[in-house]
């Protein structure tokens, strides 16, 4: 197995609380082993195993415990009074109403409870109002670039490494295909895609119409870093031949973020303080999903660079918005505690000076960052802005 430490210390640090840990991300992304990582972590420490209790509900062990009073049965089994144990349910959204027994167990038991589902729905509803205040969610996501690096080996000062970057582009981080050979990763993705577009969005969100939304994942991906509303998406998809409406469009847009596909960013007006009601910008969870979804076709490197540094920053824990100052546009505004900084985002830098300009028309003084593709070794500033290279930033020993 691959060490994670960011996330492994996450669940350290939030090790015998009496929160629910909640581990959340897009299928394949690594939530199953991060349990096991936490599982081998306890037995370490002493743990004996019989105090741990571990189950994954896509396995074929417990593939018939679908409801909650087969999940109280099953778990009934295993839990001891004035004993603290540790309780791990992996994929637990197959079971319906498991919210309630999970809360009854942390009431009625002694236990450090950890769960992971790979579907954001399952932080609303009834487990918001049974467990409000009493979970913490820990997101998960593909490889990053620097784990990338260490799971293929490479060391982060080695010449090898733009070659692993224009790979990563490629193929991104999914764990499995980052460890497959290479003929196959495209086979492999495809089946991750396929599995996340039938079973995570299609099935959970009751979407009988797979053309149309397989059309508008399409659209999505072509069009990876511009700014798109619902009625663009559906007369670009009319003109097609594909009759859909914008409600239906809500309601598919809203299950694939709900599957952590993908991500929409809203636009901040910087003079005014303010959120936008107009176009946002969707980003996909993996660069190699956005390949696998434009069906291979090079191009569009700007937006490709775009959505490896916006997911990135979430995977650094920062609130992302696209902003706007006057007519301009700010790529992204990255907010975390007390720290905000300004990106933009270029795969070279121009002969004009539009991507500076807009940065510098934020009067305050916060950091402002322009990432590039292209290497520039002997430029580090311009007129105050920051100008980096993607790998050299995305191998910042920045803690997550």
């Amino acid at each position: 197995m691959i060490e994670r430490p960011e996330y492994l210390e996450q669940l350290i640090r939030l090790k015998d609380n009496d929160m629910i840990k909640v581990i959340t991300g897009v299928r394949r992304s690594g939530k199953s082993v991060l349990l096991m990582l936490y599982r081998d972590y306890l037995l370490a420490q002493g743990i004996i195993d019989e105090n741990i209790i571990y189950y994954n509900f896509e396995s074929l062990e417990v593939l018939n415990v679908r409801d909650a009073d087969q999940l109280r049965d099953l778990l009934m089994s295993k839990l001891k009074k004035g004993v603290h144990q540790y309780v791990m349910l992996d994929e637990i959204q197959m079971v319906a109403e498991w919210q309630q027994i999970v809360n009854a167990i942390r009431v009625s038991y002694d236990c450090d409870i950890v769960i992971t589902g790979s579907n954001a729905k399952m932080l609303s509803g009834e487990l918001a109002t049974l467990l409000s205040g009493r979970y913490v969610e820990i997101r998960i996501y593909p490889f990053s670039f620097k784990e990338y690096l260490a799971a293929i080996g490479v060391d982060k000062d080695s010449k090898q490494v733009p070659k692993a970057f224009d790979n990563f582009e490629r193929f991104g981080g999914f764990p499995a295909v980052v460890l497959s050979g290479q003929t196959i990763k495209d086979t492999m993705l495809q089946g991750i895609s396929d599995s996340i577009i039938l079973n995570d969005v299609a099935t959970r969100a009751n979407i009988r119409d797979v053309e149309t939304l397989k059309a508008l994942i399409s659209f999505l991906t072509d069009n990876i870093g511009q700014l798109v509303n619902l009625t663009k998406i559906a007369n670009t998809l009319k003109s097609e031949g594909i009759n859909t409406n914008v409600h239906t469009l809500e309601n598919y847009l809203t299950a694939l973020e709900n599957a952590f596909l993908f991500y929409r960013v809203r636009q901040y007006n910087i003079r005014g303080r303010a959120y936008l009601k107009t176009s946002g910008k969707y980003f996909i969870v993996d660069p190699g999903l956005r390949r696998i979804g434009i069906s291979r076709r090079p191009g569009n490197f700007a937006g490709q660079l775009e959505n490896i540094v916006y997911i990135e920053l979430l995977r650094r824990g920062y609130a992302v918005d696209v902003g706007k100052i006057d007519q301009q546009e700010i790529d992204f505004v990255a907010r975390k505690s007390e720290d905000l900084r300004y990106i933009q985002v270029t795969y070279e830098l121009p002969q004009n000076t539009h991507e500076i300009d807009n940065l510098l028309k934020i009067t305050d003084n916060y950091k402002k960052t322009l990432i590039t593709q292209q290497y520039y070794p002997d430029i580090k500033m311009i007129d105050g802005v920051e100008v980096v290279n993607v790998i050299d930033w995305l191998l910042e020993d920045e803690r997550y």
